[in-house]
């Protein structure tokens, strides 16, 4: 499973060496396309940190960080953003930014 982002959680889990959090919703038809990427990356890539934030749930979070269109990916090193993508993007784009935060 996934870990599930809240705002009680964000930053302890963005603090973390290698982490990258899928801004989405249930409704989100993009979302649903890249959720199974995101599902093997988590299941693939050892030391890295795999999580879903709900932007219904979480609108704040969303807006403090910029994200505008969902599926937002949003990559962080030891707390730093590092950089995002918007969309659905192939799994090999994931894996290469994360390769850069290594």
């Amino acid at each position: 499973m996934l870990i599930e982002v809240t705002d009680k959680n964000f930053n302890e889990i963005i603090s973390r060496e290698r982490v990258v959090i899928d801004f989405w919703a249930p409704w989100c038809g993009p979302c649903k396309m890249i959720g199974p990427t995101i599902e093997e990356i988590h299941k693939e890539e050892e030391g890295v940190t795999v999580g879903k934030l709900n932007v219904d749930d979480y609108p704040e979070l969303a807006g403090k960080h910029g994200v505008m269109s969902i599926p937002t990916l949003l990559f962080f090193k030891e707390g730093e953003l590092m950089d995002s993508s918007i969309g659905v993007v192939s799994k090999n784009v994931i894996l290469n930014k994360l390769a850069a935060l290594a």
